[in-house]
């Protein structure tokens, strides 16, 4: 007969992980996506907001000829293209649309956001070197339909746009990485999806104006 020991063998630690340990996984993760909601509320607000001052700055300047001389003309970024800040508009009402919504829908918005960043920024780039605006307002100007700007120079104002419309592409990208994760609206709500039950106010049935004001409520102060 074999001999058996009442003492159990040595537990290798190394195979299983030990109960009071926590999950670094699921940790890092929590803490990741706790992070991404505020870095991308910061991107695209700053993004939206450099967009919108940057398109009402002069993004060209020029000349018309009238008279035997030169009249300075001036062009801004919505006067060039309105596309940049319209943009801008929608990125900032999804990126607040993100904490509205769960699920496909709010990665459906995710994706409005990331793109509404990407357009802003192509078509600041690609207005960047337009003549088009500053050409129309020499013409109005001379009124003459031929006439083009003269001495047609551009600023950066254009690029600063795009910079700030990459922000908005940034918090977009982000909310599709890790917004399944992010909070929502409704915390007036239980878990279950149900309103939270509104407790009645106590009444003093001394006091006739708390007789009144329960009345009013549609209360009955005698129970």
């Amino acid at each position: 007969m074999g001999y058996v020991s009442a003492v159990p063998p040595p537990r290798n630690d190394t195979d299983a992980p030990s109960a009071g340990a926590p999950d670094t996984a699921d940790g890092g993760a929590g803490r990741g996506g706790r992070r991404s909601v505020a870095v991308a509320l910061l991107l695209g607000a700053l993004g939206a907001t450099v967009v919108l001052l940057a398109s009402g700055r002069v993004w060209a300047r020029g000349t018309a000829a009238v008279g035997g001389g030169s009249l300075p003309l001036t062009a801004d970024g919505r006067a060039v293209t309105g596309l940049p800040a319209a943009l801008a508009i929608v990125g900032l009402a999804a990126l607040v649309a993100v904490f509205a919504v769960r699920g496909r829908s709010r990665l459906l918005v995710s994706g409005l956001l990331a793109l509404s960043g990407l357009g802003a920024a192509v078509s600041a780039v690609l207005a960047a070197d337009d003549r088009q605006a500053l050409d129309a307002q020499a013409a109005r100007t001379t009124a003459d339909t031929a006439a083009q700007v003269g001495a047609l120079t551009h600023t950066a104002w254009p690029y600063i746009t795009a910079a700030g419309a990459a922000l908005i592409l940034v918090a977009g990208l982000l909310a599709l990485r890790f917004g399944r994760s992010w909070p929502a609206m409704g915390g007036r709500y239980e878990r279950d999806g149900s309103p939270q039950a509104r407790k009645a106010a106590p009444v003093d049935p001394d006091r006739p104006e708390d007789l009144w004001k329960a009345l009013d409520r549609g209360e009955d102060p005698t129970r």
